[in-house]
């Protein structure tokens, strides 16, 4: 629910600052800043960082801890966290969908055949919101996707206060979701995922 770069995707990016222990050996230390997909031992970090910036907005979450995991088992390829210095500070979770829009049945499944992402949540963490990471991160996102050979487009269904942010990401409102949760009500939005071929001799993938 819920001009970066002109270079094209690649792999994860690993960020390290050259640090010098007292007898001029460089020591190890965790990277600056890292994109990977995650994994079933990322899901209480995900979950701490999806509550806090959920209950306080409409007193739920898109997706609770045991659905974290299922999804993370299921698809960590449809994930995607920004870690800086080992610590997780954003995150983006989708899953496969079927069909042309929505329904409540896409909250919870996963459809292995699907060509449609459904984008679940985006979440970025309180110590670094209002720093442009949410943008950053669906653009890698988005990227990423178009690295996926079953990915056609992506779907997320958000508040109407939202639309205006996915819309500079990209997304066109597709209009009302079917879906509710509790009395909220939602607009659908889609984003197509193109250049596959071009994309894989370009990044790696």
């Amino acid at each position: 629910m819920s001009a970066l770069s002109a270079l094209p995707f690649l792999k994860p990016v690993h960020l390290r600052s050259p640090r010098s222990s007292p007898g001029g050996q460089r020591r190890h230390t965790l990277p600056a800043s890292e994109f990977r997909c995650l994994s079933p031992e990322d899901a209480v970090s995900v979950f701490e960082i999806e509550r806090e910036a959920f209950i306080s907005v409409s007193g739920d979450c898109p997706l609770h801890l045991d659905e974290i995991r299922h999804f993370l088992n299921l698809c960590p390829e449809l994930s995607l966290g920004w870690f800086e210095e080992g610590r997780l500070v954003a995150f983006v979770i989708g899953s496969l969908w079927d069909q042309e829009r929505l329904s409540q049945a896409a909250l919870t499944l996963h459809k292995a055949q699907g060509s449609a992402v459904h984008i679940h949540v985006l979440a970025v963490h309180r110590t670094v919101r209002q720093q442009g990471k949410g943008s950053i991160l669906m653009w890698r996102y988005l990227q990423h996707l178009r690295c996926l050979p079953c990915a056609r487009r992506a779907l997320l269904m958000c508040e109407p206060f939202l639309v205006p942010f996915y819309q500079k990401c990209g997304f066109e409102a597709l209009g009302p979701c079917e879906v509710t949760v509790g009395d909220l009500a939602f607009v659908e939005m889609q984003h197509p995922v193109r250049g596959h071929a071009f994309m894989r001799r370009n990044s790696g993938c």
